[in-house]
């Protein structure tokens, strides 16, 4: 008995010597925790909604003041013609548009009725119900206090809804793009990370390093591989999104293989600094599936909405890289999108691989040396 309460005691004293594997047990049911608890969310806060009021009127005033009370949404545009709606679309940065017609408060005097226009980018068809639904709710209450047949629906204010680049609301439009920056940060970053540790653990790396090669060709040397696997995958997954899926492609194939090849060095960098601080492939494909896969689902905008997170988790969603390649391929395959509008999220990428591709190289420096 002594003899096994020793051996108890020694695991016990083993895994507090071992700082990793503690992070590992405590911290990752707390990071899960936070993620899960906070990102994920079925209700729609803080939508960015843009409204175009033609009449300008005391009622579209009242109406658009009640819209913008609801935490559901946040009035973060005011048009003044038709001809900005569709660039303020293609540029990402409104859900939806209210549009009031001419003589808005005129027509419920005179007819007791008049037209809402809705417009929603359907192409995140879930929040586009949700936002559809929120918005003739608000709407039917104001119709309500307006008049008594109104809100028993003989009468009164209608949402003229129209969905923009989904408008059969298919899913499988929201999830293949987000399908394709998942499968590629799998198999850039996690499976580089550890095929690298995985040669410092066998000892393979020091046999690499007497030889004529310099660090910085080992590197490339070991994420060309992967390089070429991804966009074979990518190849693979765009075939059967438009043959299988019947996903609509709108855009440039140049422009997505372009965009695709930067993220694919961008989540092989991320893999090359992991391993370049991890010591085994444990410990990497720990940070891997922690520090970038489960952010890649829940804070990227895949499932749920940044726009509802809490505000913390939308600045941390600005370092997640998944983010904005999601945004470049939504933007490509369902809205046409090109260079001229994408070059944001595209400087982004390119900033990021730039930096941990430097970290990287300087992290190999020091320990070659």
């Amino acid at each position: 008995m002594n003899a096994f309460r020793g051996f108890v005691i020694k695991e016990f004293k083993q895994i507090y010597r071992d700082k990793r594997t503690l992070v590992v047990l405590f911290g990752m049911p707390v990071i899960m925790m936070i993620l899960f608890g906070f990102a994920i969310r079925n209700e729609i806060q803080n939508a960015e909604i843009a409204v175009l009021d033609l009449s300008k009127d005391s009622m579209t005033e009242e109406l658009i003041q009640k819209i913008a009370s609801n935490p559901s949404f946040s009035i973060t545009h005011y048009l003044q013609a038709y001809s900005e709606v569709e660039p303020l679309f293609q540029q990402g940065n409104v859900k939806a548009v209210l549009i009031f017609d001419q003589d808005f408060e005129q027509k419920v005097i005179k007819y007791s009725s008049a037209d809402i226009q809705m417009v929603t980018d359907a192409t995140d068809p879930n929040m586009a119900r949700l936002l559809q639904g929120y918005a003739s709710s608000i709407i039917r209450d104001y119709s309500g206090d307006l008049s008594p047949e109104a809100s028993a629906g003989r009468t009164g204010l209608t949402a003229d809804i129209r969905m923009m680049y989904n408008p059969e609301l298919r899913s499988v439009n929201l999830f293949v793009p987000g399908l394709i920056a998942v499968i590629l940060m799998l198999i850039s970053a996690l499976m580089t990370s550890i095929s690298i540790t995985r040669e410092k653990e066998m000892g393979n790396m020091e046999i690499l390093l007497v030889s004529p090669l310099k660090p910085y060709q080992i590197i490339i040397g070991k994420i060309i591989p992967y390089l070429i696997l991804s966009l074979i995958n990518v190849c693979t997954i765009l075939i059967l999104a438009i043959f299988i899926f019947d996903v609509p492609f709108e855009g440039s194939y140049l422009l997505f293989f372009a965009e695709s090849i930067l993220f694919i060095l961008t989540a092989l960098s991320l893999g090359v600094f992991i391993s370049a601080v991890a010591n085994n492939q444990q410990t990497a494909m720990m940070v891997s599936l922690t520090g970038l896969l489960l952010p890649t689902i829940l804070l990227s905008g895949f499932i749920f909405p940044v726009s509802s997170m809490p505000f913390p988790l939308q600045m941390i969603s600005h370092i997640i890289p998944a983010k904005w390649f999601l945004i470049i391929v939504r933007s490509i395959m369902l809205k046409g999108g090109g260079i001229s509008i994408l070059w944001f999220q595209t400087t982004v990428l390119v900033g990021i691989t730039l930096l941990f591709m430097g970290l990287s190289m300087k992290k190999f420096n020091v320990r070659l040396q």
